[in-house]
């Protein structure tokens, strides 16, 4: 009996788990956070070098609706402000001495149910996979069975298991969805 399919199944669907938080860390909700700004990719050292934000700055939170960054080379601080602007996340970063302050514009009524939208695409790309997994574990239960490696009782129990799994990681999905939308939408 190969048990390693239902660990297979149950770290791909970590994975996606951990891919769909990040995701959805990217998503403004009208409130300053590090994760806004720390993933994106700037050419620092006059293009020689492409380091994400995080990796060449401290990213603090100075108050609900600003961002401070503070690059640890102070002489690569324009190029932080440009790579920002660059990116066109509707942020206009300002150069403050040797820091960056990013203000965080509130968001319209309009806009929240755009990013409730996008929200819920994201959280459905990530069903989809969890049920792709799903899937492809199920074959793989098939097989065994077909080749004689497990009996039909293992393969229920296995096929329970990966069911278990999925509703689980889709619960999962759903909250992380429901916590994304209420912070979305309070004001």
């Amino acid at each position: 009996m190969n048990p390693n399919t239902v660990d297979n199944a149950r770290g791909q669907m970590q994975k996606i788990i951990e891919v769909l938080k990040t995701d959805l860390s990217t998503v403004r909700t009208g409130r300053a956070t590090p994760s806004l700004v720390e993933n994106i990719v700037i050419n620092a050292y006059q293009g020689t070098a492409r380091m994400r934000v995080v990796e060449l700055a401290h990213v603090a939170v100075s108050d609900p609706q600003t961002l401070l960054i503070t690059p640890f080379d102070p002489s690569i601080t324009g190029e932080i402000n440009k790579g920002i602007q660059e990116a066109n996340i509707g942020f206009t970063p300002v150069i403050d001495g040797e820091k960056i302050r990013i203000s965080i514009p509130l968001l319209s009524e309009e806009r929240r149910q755009e990013l409730v939208h996008l929200v819920n695409q994201k959280l459905e790309g990530g069903k989809i996979q969890v049920r792709q997994t799903r899937h492809e574990a199920m074959t793989e239960v098939k097989k065994m069975l077909d080749n004689k490696e497990i009996s039909e009782d293992d393969q229920q129990r296995l096929e329970k298991e990966i069911q278990k799994l999925t509703d689980d990681t889709i619960a999962e999905i759903d909250t992380l969805g429901k916590k994304k939308e209420e912070e979305l939408m309070a004001v």
